[in-house]
């Protein structure tokens, strides 16, 4: 049966961190059992999940059930604007075929001392695919429970109809060659009619994939002819952070980069990482990352989507004494760059550290520290890896605009650009 409510459900998906009078939408696990979630553009693991309209590419979403048991489940798609609240459109106005389907892509594992269902699906597809542009939200539930939402995951589709030229500076209007990177975007509207170009563009920019510093402006500093230009924005300028820390759980039988050790204890294996080390006044090491993602990979099985196994990963980061004012949390795609209770780190006095234990599948990962000051939710890269100017980060552009008399948020352009290329 299809769902008659979709904006009930979505109010039953809060994380722990929503905004009072908001619904969190941010791509989120809600039941633990539930594992390894990823959404990603088909062809490309590194690149954003931004679907172009007429293009052959399809989002996918993967993730694990840690259960010997098959579960039959269903997703849905919700409609939001550009901020990512739930849009006005019905279903039937933003798709085609009912909104719902059933995932039959499924693998169980074998060879691994944890059981678990590995699924996968693609959007669009033979059931589901979009009319209408925007930010999209895919909901999975039980199929005989729909109003128990187990994850949700955001992607995006685009018109694609304006063209984004952003560019990145370390000469910003707050530091020169310091400590931040500074954005300026060109947005030409040649060929999509913008009713008033000072008002009607709605641009948000991210870093590395984050959620907690996005930024959102609308006003350009000046328009010539069809291009507006964002130039000299307090808004744009982003603390320039560190290259990610890097390590790999690829095998069981011998240590890989970054793992000290690798033991079984029953019912895991757990991988003790080599304890970091602030980085705040250390020299700008350049090392090529994957900007805080994620890759599964068994190197001992041909096969990684079943016969990865998962292990505890225990993290440390040495400080002596215990930082006050706020919390520091392991951020990277595997925590859905959300501050939640699996990332945070607890100060251990016998030696000095903070540690967390983290149930991860076998696989190449990049992480960071961030520290979240108390009364925020934005976390800093300063207070632990520094922020370095010559720092590589990926910063994505999303351009949406809505037409006199719609009653939804058109995303119509899309653009990347690296720091330090």
């Amino acid at each position: 049966m299809a769902l008659k409510n979709i904006t009930t459900l979505l109010l039953i998906s809060v994380c722990t961190t929503t905004l009072a009078q908001t619904m969190d939408t941010r791509t989120c696990i809600f039941d633990g059992n539930f594992k390894s979630l990823q959404v990603k553009l088909s062809g490309n693991d590194y690149f954003p999940p931004v679907l172009m309209m007429g293009s052959d590419n399809v989002i996918e979403v993967r993730f694990d059930e840690l259960s010997p048991e098959l579960s039959y489940l269903r997703y849905s798609v919700v409609h939001c604007n550009a901020d990512w609240q739930p849009s006005a459109l019905v279903d039937t106005e933003y798709l085609n075929g009912f909104n719902y389907a059933n995932i039959e892509n499924y693998e169980y594992s074998s060879g691994t001392f944890t059981n678990f269902v590995h699924y996968e699906f693609s959007l669009p597809n033979e059931e589901i695919s979009f009319t209408k542009s925007g930010n999209y939200l895919v909901l999975v539930y039980r199929e005989d429970e729909p109003d128990v939402i187990l994850l949700q995951a955001r992607f995006m589709v685009c018109e694609n109809v304006v063209s984004v030229y952003p560019s990145v500076s370390s000469r910003t209007d707050i530091d020169y060659n310091i400590g931040h990177q500074q954005i300026d975007i060109t947005i030409d509207t040649r060929d999509y009619r913008v009713r008033d170009i000072y008002q009607d563009l709605m641009v948000f920019v991210n870093q590395n994939s984050r959620t907690d510093n996005e930024a959102f402006v609308n006003k350009p500093l000046r328009v010539m002819g069809s291009k507006a230009v964002f130039e000299h924005n307090r808004n744009l300028i982003f603390p320039a952070g560190n290259e990610f820390r890097r390590m790999e759980i690829v095998a069981v039988n011998y240590p890989t980069m970054g793992v000290a050790r690798v033991e079984y204890f029953d019912p895991f294996y757990h991988a003790t990482l080599y304890t970091d080390e602030p980085r705040t006044d250390a020299m700008y090491l350049y090392d090529k990352t994957q900007n805080g993602r994620f890759t599964i990979r068994n190197a001992e099985a041909d096969d990684s989507n079943g016969r990865a196994d998962y292990i505890v990963t225990h993290f440390s980061l040495a400080t002596g004494e215990p930082l006050t004012g706020g919390k520091i949390y392991v951020d990277g795609e595997f925590t859905n760059h959300q501050f939640s209770p699996d990332a945070l780190m607890n100060y251990d006095a016998a030696s000095g550290c903070y540690v967390a234990d983290i149930l991860l599948k076998q696989g190449a990962y990049n992480y960071q520290y961030l520290f979240v000051p108390d009364g925020t939710g934005v976390g800093l890269t300063s207070t632990i890896e520094g922020d370095k100017y010559q720092t590589v980060n990926e910063y994505s552009v999303r351009v949406y605009n809505r037409r006199q008399g719609e009653r939804y948020d058109r995303m119509i352009g899309f653009g990347m650009v690296f720091s330090g290329r």
